[in-house]
């Protein structure tokens, strides 16, 4: 008798052009006591699996997702372990409104009578607020966000296009963020594959100068992303920026970032560009829109802290049922690097 092929179910999403691929069946969830823990699991465990699901030929070189799990938080309704071609994230901000849109419209959670859904992830709680944006019904989302602060400011480093400076802040995971036209670039679709470069440098740079780690956890640390933003335009109470986040290993968001926009926000408070309840406009490289904003101040792990909140929508893409047949050459598929690469 012929061994079966593994059957693994998705249903597909993007976030403002974002991919996010949601598993629904034919794998067994994380397992651990605590959020990390799960991912723990999920890195020693099913790291085939996500593989199978980010690499060609049945993703591709920028695929997201997640594996939903029961939640450990007692006030959490679901659980989700972040993955990407390249591996696990701690935060996903454009997939934790993928997931709340998922979760309202199918029923698998529905949200409580004041409109909110709340995730476990790995960097802690999200609190989403799914509401309706459209004439369809469609659902948009807002979730506030784990505490996000500043960790630097204005890292001097050195690249291929001359000198720059760099802030770096936690929004989930860390990031750190550049502003494009110090280094004579623009974030358009044409200066990608440079800024993607550059990323790398600036990664490295970051590194060498500071050890990022959660102190509640160090599994949350590294440097995940590298914002390139543009200012647009500024008065009172509000900014409007265009940001590409370049993330793991040359991986591009589509999105403005979920999380990388809670820590611009932290940045923006920081600098005193952004007060309490102002409006952050921020717009991805192919013009998709997240709305910030700043909900409350605080502290976290002895750093000045804003709460903030990020809202957008999700729309679904697709439902798949993924076959990996056991005499496939390719149980990981594959992934060709392009010119965009670092």
């Amino acid at each position: 008798m012929h061994e079966p092929a593994q059957m693994i179910s998705t249903v597909d999403y993007h976030t403002a052009g974002e991919p996010f691929r949601i598993v629904v069946g034919g794998v067994r969830p994380p397992r651990g006591a605590t959020m990390l823990d799960k991912r723990d699991d999920a890195m020693a465990r099913l790291d085939e699996v996500r593989a199978l699901l980010t690499h060609e030929p049945r993703g591709h070189a920028d695929m997201y997702g997640c594996f939903v799990t029961e939640p450990v938080d007692d006030g959490a309704d679901l659980g989700l372990v972040f993955f990407h071609r390249d591996g696990f994230s701690t935060a996903c901000g454009h997939g934790s409104i993928a997931a709340a849109v998922w979760a309202s419209t199918t029923g698998y959670a529905a949200p409580r009578p004041d409109g909110t859904l709340v995730l476990d992830v790995p960097s802690g709680r999200v609190t989403c607020t799914v509401g309706e944006r459209d004439g369809h019904g469609h659902p948009s989302v807002r979730f506030v966000n784990v505490p996000s602060y500043t960790v630097a400011r204005d890292v001097e480093l050195s690249t291929t296009h001359g000198r720059t400076r760099a802030d770096v802040a936690y929004g989930g995971a860390f990031y750190a963020m550049v502003e494009a036209a110090g280094l004579g670039l623009e974030v358009t679709p044409e200066h990608l594959p440079q800024l993607v470069r550059l990323s790398a440098q600036i990664k490295a740079g970051i590194l060498a100068r500071h050890a990022l780690a959660d102190p509640g956890d160090p599994r949350i640390g590294g440097l995940y992303g590298v914002i390139f933003h543009d200012r647009l335009t500024s008065g009172p109470g509000h900014v409007e920026e265009r940001n590409v986040t370049v993330f793991a290993n040359g991986q591009v968001d589509r999105s403005p970032c979920g999380s990388g926009t809670c820590a611009r926000l932290a940045v923006l408070a920081a600098r005193g560009e952004l007060e309490m309840a102002g409006e952050f406009v921020n717009r991805s490289i192919i013009d998709t829109v997240f709305t910030g904003r700043l909900t409350a101040a605080t502290t976290a792990h002895g750093h000045p802290a804003v709460v903030p909140e990020v809202e957008g929508t999700a729309y679904p893409t697709g439902h798949h049922t993924l076959l990996l047949h056991p005499g496939d050459p390719l149980p990981r598929g594959f992934f060709l690097p392009t010119g965009t690469a670092p």
